[in-house]
Parts: C-alpha cells; structure tokens; sequence
C-alpha cells in the first residue's frame, strides 16, 4: 500500500516503547541540538523537527537511528506541491502515529509532513508511521488563498460529520460500500447524503482562516495552503531545498511516479546547522 496525501478529503494508535527496539534513548535536549540529514542521489536535504509533535519527532528519530529511511525512493513528485517517499513497516513497528495538528506549523515551502489515508478510511486522521512528504509548493495570491480555505473548511466540516456518534450508522454504510465490487449507485447516495450534512455543518461552523503572517508566507514563499489542519505538519527544511526543488522537477509518469527512481541513499541524526 502507497499512502498518498488525500485531496478529495481534507491523522490513537501510537505508543512510544523505549528500548523495544533496541533503544538509543534520546533525551529532550539531545533532540534540540540535532538535525535529520537525508543523503539523496541529488545530494543532502537537512530537517528540522517540531518539538510541538513530540509524537512524529519521536517516531522518525527511532526510524533514522533503525535505518528505515535508508534506501527510500520517492515514489511520488509533484512539481509545485511535493516530494513524497515512504514504506509500509514490518509488524513489529507502529502502524500509524496520533494526528498532532497544530496551529503555528503549516504547509509552507519546506514544510515536511506525514501522509495518510483519506478520512473515509482513517476518520482519526492518524498519520502513516513512515510515509512523507517535503512540501516544494507555489506562491498563492489573496484569491487562491480563499479557494484554499474552502478546501480547507470542507475538511474540517466532514471530519466533523463523519465522526459524529449520530451519524455513526451512515458512515459505517460508506465504509461498507467503499469495499470492492460495491453498488455504484448506493455508494454515490450515501455520499450525497454525507455532502449534505457537510453542507449544513459548514453553514453552522466558525470557518477556520487562514492566519494573516502565515497569508503573507504564502504569498511570498508559497507552499500548499489547502492541506492545513488536516495534516500533520512536523518539521522542516533548514538546508537543501535546491535539492527538493531538483527532485521535483523529475520526469514522472501519469500517476505521478519518476520514470527514474530516485534514493535516500542514508539517513542520519547530525548536530544541529545553526
């Protein structure tokens, strides 16, 4: 399974066990004075990660230090929005780690972030444990960063919807329905049905906007606005974003896939750039 961000769609289950894995405990300040390089075919890309996801902090350090990044392929580009790699892990790894949404850290140029199932799938909107995703992004202007907030309030609303315990029922039907070989026509009822009621709570909800400085990195170093608050955001780029930028601009095919693969050759922990 390829865990793509889901557009149409605008993530418990995680627990951190020290020393399951073999330990190399990591103490808050070790963390603060560390960086994660990738070393890619197109040369290295440094993160830094968000102290305010404790839980994806945690998780990727543990997948570094394992050298489970080791090797990666970006599996999906997207000029303009994002490079994405990952893997599903062995059993013995967390499957999906607690959404940890948060409102200072947003899809900017650089921003990295988890990917995950659409909430059809995944109504906690937990985020794959080893699946991300570099945001390369645009820049946005007043009215497209409107449309953005459209998309970004349809999310929230049917998040809203879907879990709520009074539509427990109808939701369990869409997931029913979602199986192989469903009835067509039942399905695009039940959704209807569910549109309607996102309709409704949108119309009764405090929309989210858009934060003016968050506005003004927007439109003056792009990024992708429309994911905010339905994806975890949980660190970013301090160094190397020629380097996104290169990898973004490969050839890809019509599912967004690099006709040449391209690595993360190593991953590690390094002392922290600056």
């Amino acid at each position: 399974m390829t865990c793509k961000i889901c557009i149409k769609t605008i993530p418990t289950f995680f627990f951190l066990w020290l020393g399951i894995f073999g330990g190399y405990p990591q103490t808050a300040q070790s963390i603060e004075k560390q960086d994660v390089e990738l070393m890619t075919e197109r040369g290295p890309i440094v993160l830094r990660l968000s102290d305010e996801t404790p839980k994806h902090r945690d998780n990727f350090i543990r997948l570094v230090n394992l050298h489970q990044l080791d090797s990666l392929n970006f599996y999906r580009i997207i000029k303009t929005f994002l490079i994405q790699t990952g893997k599903d892990l062995p059993a013995e790894f967390p499957a999906l780690i607690d959404a940890e949404f948060r409102l200072d850290l947003f899809h900017k140029r650089g921003a990295l972030n988890a990917a995950r199932e659409g909430d059809d799938y995944n109504p906690t909107q937990a985020s794959a444990a080893l699946h991300f995703t570099i945001i390369q992004g645009k820049l946005f202007t007043d009215s497209t960063l409107v449309k953005a907030e459209k998309r970004i309030n349809h999310g929230i609303a049917y998040h809203q919807v879907i879990t709520d315990p009074k539509n427990a029922e109808l939701f369990s039907r869409l997931q029913a329905l979602n199986q192989a070989g469903a009835n067509p026509i039942e399905l695009k009822a039940v959704q209807a049905q569910l549109e309607q009621l996102t309709q409704t709570k949108l119309e009764s909800m405090v929309p989210y906007k858009i934060p003016e400085k968050q506005r003004q990195v927007y439109k003056t170093i792009g990024g992708a606005p429309h994911l905010d608050q339905n994806y975890t955001v949980f660190g970013e780029v301090v160094k190397g974003m020629d380097i996104v930028d290169s990898i973004a601009g490969a050839t890809t095919d019509s599912a967004d896939k690099p006709l040449k693969d391209i690595l993360i050759l190593k991953a590690r922990m390094i002392k922290r750039i600056n």
